[in-house]
């Protein structure tokens, strides 16, 4: 029946001339066709804000990947200039890499590097960044070549302080767990040379692999062990190969030349905090000497002022002055002592005292 009714209002609608339609038609707009029209409204409305919607996440989304990938290149190239002033300061004797690494059981402590044989890189070349020492090859082929990083269980390297005081072994902190599996530790540091906390760890240049000045690390404590002969101290190490991506590798010759000059700057650093440090504490003891002196010296006067009152009160005791026709004993006016009790006793004139009766004869 609706459809009915629909088709004949339609043909009603079509066959009336126009005059009469645009009335028709609106007069169908405001009541029965005014529901329809308000849902079809709010449907195209809600069909807008949709669309909208999704175009303002799909704008977010693209803003916060460009924010993301902004991040990353900024740090990237914060990482390419810090090669760039290594390069710089190495200017020969060194092979750039790429670290790639593996993500297998055991591959977190070696990485292969995008050089090999034909750019240079031999076994045993020392592997650095701009923050220090990062590990050390053990393979090479034409193009590629294996390495080692300083949390490997068989790393070790010859370490000292940068005064050249105190040396020792570097080693992965394998007791540890956890994070501080992640650390490292200078052993057989001789007793007599204790380093303090945030004293710099640069290799020692002993034993041919690694050259003298390269960072290590930082001290973070002192490890309580067995060795009565020798100290052991936890190392924060300076660099963490997970973040590195671009290293330099050591060509032999450059090894062996040294590389004294290319880190000195953060020896220089670390000197002259050590330096403040000293002086600080060389200033805060002698301000807490110069204290003693002066609390002694205070101490020493009061003595002095407290053993010559007492003789001046004592001999103000010992020797009073009488005055018979008062029948008292005074003190002198300037002496501070107090008067005893027996010198304030009053003492009967003799004058005073009753005369003896008169024998009869």
């Amino acid at each position: 029946m609706l459809l009915i009714v629909c088709l004949v209002l339609g043909v009603l609608a079509i066959v009336l001339p126009n005059d009469l339609r645009r009335p028709v038609a609106e007069g169908l707009r405001r009541t029965a066709l005014a529901p329809l029209l308000r849902l079809q409204g709010a449907a195209e409305r809600g069909r807008a804000a949709i669309a909208q919607h999704d175009a303002a996440v799909v704008n977010r989304d693209s803003m916060a990947l460009r924010a993301t990938a902004v991040a990353a290149l900024e740090s990237e190239n914060d990482r390419l200039r810090k090669i760039l002033g290594l390069s710089s300061r190495l200017r020969w004797g060194f092979v750039p890499a790429e670290i790639l690494h593996g993500k297998g059981l055991g591959e977190e402590f070696t990485v292969a590097l995008t050089a090999g044989d034909a750019a240079g890189v031999r076994r045993l070349s020392p592997v650095v960044a701009p923050e220090g020492l990062v590990g050390m090859v053990t393979a090479t082929d034409p193009q590629t070549a294996q390495a080692i990083v300083w949390s490997h269980p068989d790393f070790r390297v010859s370490a000292m302080s940068t005064d050249g005081r105190a040396f020792g072994i570097v080693r992965p902190h394998i007791a540890g767990s956890g994070a501080s599996r992640y650390l490292l530790e200078m052993s057989n540091v001789p007793f007599r040379n204790s380093l303090p906390a945030g004293a710099l760890i640069v290799s020692s240049g002993l034993g041919g692999t690694y050259p003298r000045g390269i960072p290590i690390g930082t001290v973070m404590q002192e490890l309580t062990t067995a060795e009565g002969w020798a100290r052991t101290y936890l190392i924060r190490p300076a660099v963490s190969p997970g973040d590195v991506t671009a290293v330099m590798v050591l060509l032999p010759q450059r090894a062996q030349a040294g590389v004294a000059s290319v880190w000195t700057s953060v020896a220089a650093a670390d000197s002259a905090a050590r330096a403040i440090a000293s002086q600080g504490e060389d200033a805060a003891r002698r301000t807490a000497l110069a204290e003693l002196a002066a609390r002694r010296a205070l101490t020493d006067s009061m003595a002095v002022d407290d053993s010559t009152n007492g003789a001046d009160s004592a001999s103000a005791v010992r020797a009073p002055r009488v005055r018979r026709d008062t029948g008292a004993v005074r003190a002198r006016p300037d002496s501070a002592a107090p008067r005893d009790s027996t010198v304030r006793r009053r003492r009967r004139r003799t004058d005073s005292l009753p005369a003896a009766p008169a024998r009869i004869p």
